[in-house]
């Protein structure tokens, strides 16, 4: 990789743009953060912070500047000002690393704004890789307040068995990929070592705290009314609620293409539990 090569990083706040990042600059990158209030960010040193808007194309000029690569995470579920910002980042880059989610099977497109985005970056003609994760082990971190306010976790389908992903791992393939050329039209299904119930993620987290943590299952209806409120999408909210009734049954799958790329294994939840128990408490 030449350390010369300019890696704009969307997202760069959050859970996983946050450790690319800092994979990025170990390896010697030319990092530029986008951001929505540079004036208020706080990133390692070394990383060029830009102000801009992802659903403003308008606003990414100067954080466009001179990119080369993309790791471009979409916010929200609204793909409305996405075909104009792909688009953008076009003009630019030559190559976009994607963090999409987990299609139905192995190798499938996803459904939702995750595959329409895929659609959309395919068409620019741009080097890409596509990160389809499973789900983000960090979504955990919705259960926190219950978990440090009462001890006990509400929520639906505590038998639906997730390959929930750490964000740090997510973030090792997502530097390679922007990084080395053999992951170019790749298509990674990406996902933690094991899938483990819902009910069982909760007892991971109390042993992490070290306390005793309770699940109480809560009625599909109350749960749909609580994630609409939250997220507003009434069809997403049962294509999840769907999903979770399914791994009820059927396992999310697991791979192994987090060590496959990276040559390093996937970490367990129990272990994300532990990085996280500060969280927690």
């Amino acid at each position: 990789m030449s350390t010369h090569r300019t890696v704009l990083v969307t997202g760069a706040t959050g859970n996983v743009g946050g450790h690319v990042v800092t994979r990025l600059l170990e390896l010697g990158a030319d990092v530029r953060a986008l951001v929505r209030e540079p004036s208020t960010s706080r990133l390692p040193s070394g990383v060029a912070v830009a102000g801009g808007d992802l659903t403003r194309p308008d606003t990414l000029d100067a954080a466009l500047a001179g990119v080369d690569s993309v790791f471009l995470v979409w916010p929200g579920l609204s793909t409305a000002a996405a075909p104009a910002t792909v688009e953008r980042l076009a003009e630019p880059a030559r190559r976009v690393v994607y963090l999409s989610a987990m299609g139905g099977r192995d190798g499938e497109r996803p459904v939702g704004f995750w595959g329409e985005m895929e659609d959309l970056i395919e068409r620019t003609g741009l080097e890409s890789t596509f990160l389809r994760a499973s789900g983000f082990a960090t979504n955990t971190l919705g259960w926190a307040e219950q978990i440090r306010t009462r001890g006990v976790v509400r929520w639906p389908y505590g038998h639906a068995r997730r390959s929930l992903i750490h964000e740090k791992d997510l973030a090792a393939v997502a530097a390679l990929a922007l990084t080395e050329d053999r992951h170019v039209g790749a298509a990674y299904t990406l996902t933690g070592p094991e899938a483990v119930s819902q009910q069982e993620q909760v007892r991971l987290i109390g042993t992490a705290i070290d306390r005793d943590l309770r699940w109480e299952e809560q009625p599909r209806a109350k749960a749909r009314e609580s994630l609409l409120a939250a997220w507003g999408d009434p069809a997403f909210v049962d294509m999840a609620l769907d999903g979770w009734a399914a791994m009820s049954d059927t396992p999310e799958p697991v791979t192994t293409t987090v060590e496959d790329v990276t040559g390093v294994p996937a970490r367990t939840f129990r272990q994300w539990a532990l990085d996280h128990a500060a969280d927690f408490r």
